[in-house]
């Protein structure tokens, strides 16, 4: 893919709210790090009114789940178009690809 390695739909449950979980479209991509080894993905919501009254601004554990795979991960940090920044470390809710063999 080109700028991510993920992008579509998703739905987020994030914790310490009550109801139903919220449909949204996801921008992600995975690198491992060099520091420490593991692999830390992140990405973008696209913009979605219900998630913004949801969660206020504020920051909160989520849990990402795609129609190929699901994680645990952060929610917050808000942009000047009102997308969410999503973080996580470890396996992404996407499956990766396999390294090039040598």
């Amino acid at each position: 893919m080109s700028d991510e390695d993920y992008a579509g739909a998703a739905t987020l449950t994030v914790e310490g709210t009550e109801g139903t979980p919220v449909e949204v479209r996801v921008r992600l991509e995975a690198h491992t790090q060099p520091m420490d080894g593991k692999v830390h993905w992140y990405g973008r919501v696209e913009r979605a009114e219900e998630l913004s009254a949801l969660l206020g601004g504020r920051n909160a554990a989520v849990r990402v789940e795609t129609p190929v795979g699901a994680a645990e991960g952060r929610i917050g940090d808000v942009d000047l178009w009102g997308r969410y920044r999503l973080t996580g470390v470890g396996a992404p809710p996407y499956p990766l690809d396999e390294p090039p063999a040598d």
